[in-house]
């Protein structure tokens, strides 16, 4: 018995809309895989070295990752025969990547071992690996106060040959999208941090107010029990031993909270400074907002400790005097360094003075000269104080 036209069509309607759906949601899976691979930075590293070989049309491609200030490492690599190339050190200056480093722009040779323009430290391996032609140019990451090499792209022949500059431009913007996506990594993987950090602060917090103070009760009845059984042996033994185990437990605890409190000065930064910001909100009942400009540098753990101490004395401050209605704290790079900023809309008490500098912000300030940094407490002209604190980072010291 045949169907009736109209069953029939919609029959087909529904299949054709469980195939567009089906496509769909091809597509959105693809895009998944395709922020995930930006999300985690040895993925795209290794997929920019596949990429490398796909765009430039060369035999091999690979990326050099820094590890450190003047110097690269080659860790990602696409259609290499040997590991002549795998985990090579290349300090600046020295061979294609290395004066790709030093230069801060592309390098190109028609035949490696025998060009003259560059140094010779790695013909070994790179005979070793069978190559001629190379081609070499920087991924710079143009985010935040300056420009500089993160990594270095590698594009090889197999035998001698002249890259153009159609190569050239080709590989610059391979770079580019590998700078991109190192980048997206980058803040990904410092948000999970920060995540990590903050949920180890949390436990650590919830650990100390509930077992901590448990253990604290159990061993105050267990000395109190002491004293009214002072005629009974056996009990006061097995009090003994019960007050050796809450003792135990107690340290076992403590250690977990020191583990717990364990986090790398830079990530902690944003994590406190955010704490804080909540902890003065929830206290004084005035909005407060955090705000993390951007990705800060690494600082070491006096000057992070000196930041968060100028957003703890900012929000103090506010807190006695200012008669706020918001306050507003930030985070980010600048000039070479970082910055923390305490802003809000207050007024000051009536009869005072606002802004006073006291006693907290003159010795963050002298701790912060001495760092080669600076703070200031000003009122600005539509009203409010800024406390703003700057450091210089690590790298950039003498």
């Amino acid at each position: 018995m045949c169907q009736s036209w109209p069953v029939a069509a919609e029959q087909r309607s529904a299949r054709e809309r469980a195939v567009e759906q089906c496509n769909a949601l091809d597509g959105l899976l693809r895009e998944r895989d395709g922020l995930l691979t930006v999300l985690d930075r040895v993925v795209a590293l290794h997929g920019t070295a596949r990429l490398i070989r796909d765009t430039v049309g060369t035999d091999s491609g690979f990326v050099a990752d820094l590890d450190g200030p003047g110097r690269a490492v080659i860790r990602w690599l696409s259609g290499t025969r040997t590991h002549e190339l795998q985990n090579l050190i290349v300090p600046a200056g020295q061979g294609i990547g290395g004066r790709v480093l030093a230069l801060g722009r592309p390098v190109r040779v028609s035949d490696y071992v025998s060009s003259p323009a560059i140094t010779h430290q790695f013909d070994a391996q790179v005979r070793g690996e069978g190559l001629g032609a190379m081609l070499a140019v920087p991924i710079i990451s143009r985010y935040g106060e300056r420009e500089q090499t993160v990594a270095i792209a590698y594009a090889a022949m197999r035998q001698a040959a002249d890259f153009g500059d159609d190569a050239v431009r080709r590989l610059e913007g391979i770079a580019d999208k590998a700078a991109t996506a190192l980048h997206i990594a980058g803040v990904a993987e410092a948000s999970r941090e920060d995540a990590v950090t903050a949920e180890r602060q949390r436990m650590q917090s919830a650990l100390h107010d509930s077992v901590g103070a448990l253990l604290f009760s159990i061993g105050v009845q267990v000395r109190d029990l002491h004293e009214a059984i002072q005629d009974n042996p056996a009990l006061d033994s097995r009090l003994r031993r019960l007050e050796s185990d809450v003792s135990a437990a107690s340290s076992a605890l403590r250690e977990s909270l020191l583990a717990l409190a364990e986090s790398t000065p830079e990530r902690a930064l944003p994590v406190e400074c955010a704490e804080h910001t909540r902890s003065f909100e929830a206290r004084c009942g005035v909005p407060a907002r955090f705000v993390q400009l951007a990705q800060v540098p690494p600082l070491d753990a006096e000057r992070t400790a000196l930041l968060i101490a100028v957003v703890r004395e900012g929000l103090l401050n506010v807190e006695k005097h200012a008669r706020a209605f918001s306050v507003v704290v930030s985070l980010g790079p600048c000039d070479g360094g970082v910055q923390a900023v305490v802003a809000d809309d207050g007024t000051g008490e009536p009869g005072e003075t606002w802004p006073s500098t006291g006693m907290g912000v003159r010795t963050l300030a002298e701790r912060a000269a001495r760092l080669g940094g600076r703070v200031s407490l000003v009122r600005d002209e539509d009203g409010g104080c800024t406390l703003r604190a700057w450091l210089p980072d690590v790298e950039s010291q003498p």
